[in-house]
């Protein structure tokens, strides 16, 4: 683990305060996370889990992802309500080659827990630590059906970057559009220079 990520982890806990005024505390995923953060994608709706790239119902998955955490390559930061994970953002990263200065945003938040911002404040919450890591972009992927998810990374300022119809195929080998959104980061450098 690189040092600049170690000082952005001493940053956590955070609270952030949600739109129906109640707070969630935001920290890295630890090894003890395993079986809340299995709870949290076995709460996701099958239809979305056709989606994730991964099988996130097999619990031997999600204990391999706490008991190899790799904070430089893959930074996931969960969301506590109630003593419980209710949602997760990570930051993906390349730590080498040609995409090494592009992160990759994901976001998942517990279907009991959506449309009080807390998506948004998780995918804020990684785009301020892509910008602290270095990183010049941040991306997210998508199928052509998340609509809601677009439009949210869309008012937190991401574009759409290119729209492939028909290009990936869920758990059911069923054809969906691919959509790629992204993001230029500013570094502080550039805003002071500014005025």
């Amino acid at each position: 683990m690189s040092y600049t990520i170690e000082l952005e982890l001493q940053e956590f806990p955070k609270t952030v305060k949600l739109k129906d005024g109640k707070k969630a505390t935001l920290r890295p995923l630890v090894k003890t996370d395993e079986k809340d953060f299995h709870i949290l994608f076995q709460a996701i709706p099958e239809g979305e889990r056709m989606f994730i790239k991964h099988r996130v119902t097999d619990l031997k998955v999600i204990r391999d992802w706490c008991r190899n955490i790799d904070y430089g390559r893959n930074l996931p930061i969960v969301a506590i309500m109630g003593g419980k994970i209710v949602g997760c953002g990570t930051l993906h990263q390349q730590l080498g080659g040609w995409k090494r200065h592009v992160g990759r945003v994901s976001v998942l938040v517990h279907p009991e827990f959506r449309g009080r911002g807390l998506a948004s404040a998780l995918v804020t919450e990684i785009v301020s630590l892509a910008r602290q890591l270095g990183l010049e972009k941040v991306e997210a992927e998508f199928i052509g059906e998340q609509e809601a998810a677009m439009k949210m990374f869309a008012m937190l300022g991401f574009s759409n970057l290119l729209r492939l119809e028909g290009y990936v195929k869920d758990m059911q080998a069923i054809a969906h559009d691919y959509v790629l959104m992204g993001l230029e980061l500013k570094t502080d450098e550039e805003y002071a220079g500014m005025g």
